[in-house]
């Protein structure tokens, strides 16, 4: 039976629904059936697991699984161990401590001698050692944020994307102990076949990644401006230049990074670029 690579995503919820999907750009079909907690690619030599997201780590020690797509806050609570071989960029968010709004904080000091309810004890202990601060823990499993409301902490240690759920139950971010995003990690233990399966997705998901951050760009230019352009592009190599039908005229196309793309069109424009044409980039394979 030929070899598969076993991967661990999270049950349900947008870290699960983002993790299909990156799979999905590499190009790798999975046929999901209802309920079901294990499924293999028709397309490609791996088989996905379905599971609690606090259990993987310890299934990757366990080698129940060989990668897994998690938050990193998780490895930090859980999985400090375990080999982040790429951050995904995606299911963003922080953990932080958040207090009542009508309680006042100046630093981390105004923590001590609280109680706080978080569902991650060992990321909040750290931060609490890192500022010498004597505080009480509550591990809470679920609806943290109500945890002051009730009379059971006086903060919170917890994922926050938006803040609208802090917002929604009175309370103020002020602390951020870390920022978070989706990685993908391995066991500690791969055989050379899962290995070599495991570099061949890493090679689809480098493709996906950095095709998400560029655009494709043509433009048409006077032949005395191209010398100029092209100091303005940033790309991959050099860019592209192709003569037009119209005299003195080419057609330049290269590749502008998305974080500074409007800065670089504006320059293009100003240095006698003209039609400017901007396309997605499905897969960029350097």
């Amino acid at each position: 039976m030929k070899e598969k690579l076993k991967i661990a995503i999270q049950k349900s919820g947008r870290l699960h629904d983002d993790s299909l999907q990156i799979l999905k750009d590499c190009g790798i079909s999975i046929n999901n059936g209802k309920d079901q907690l294990k499924v293999s690619a028709s397309n490609f030599p791996i088989e996905i697991l379905y599971l609690r997201n606090g259990d993987i780590p310890q299934y990757l020690r366990d080698e129940v699984v060989d990668a897994a797509i998690i938050g990193e806050n998780l490895c930090l609570e859980k999985g400090e161990d375990l080999p982040i071989l790429k951050s995904l960029g995606f299911s963003k968010c922080r953990v932080s401590i958040a207090i009542p709004n009508q309680v006042e904080y100046q630093s981390p000091k105004d923590l001590n001698g609280k109680q706080i309810a978080t569902s991650y004890p060992n990321t909040l202990q750290k931060f609490l050692n890192q500022h010498q601060i004597q505080a009480e823990i509550h591990l809470i499993n679920g609806s943290v944020e109500i945890a002051p409301s009730i009379g059971l902490a006086d903060a919170v240690c917890d994922i926050v994307s938006s803040g609208s759920t802090l917002f929604k139950n009175n309370l103020k971010e002020v602390e951020e102990i870390t920022k978070s995003e989706a990685v993908l990690v391995k066991s500690p233990t791969l055989n050379s076949d899962k290995k070599h399966i495991l570099d061949k997705l890493l090679f689809r998901i480098d493709a996906v990644l950095k095709a998400k951050d560029a655009k494709y760009v043509l433009l048409n230019a006077p032949n005395d401006k191209i010398d100029q352009i092209i100091k303005i592009l940033p790309g991959m190599k050099s860019p592209t230049i192709m003569p037009l039908a119209e005299k003195n005229w080419s057609s330049i196309h290269t590749v502008i990074n998305q974080e500074k793309f409007w800065d670089i069109i504006d320059e293009l424009k100003a240095a006698g670029a003209e039609s400017i044409l901007v396309n997605p980039i499905e897969k960029m394979i350097l």
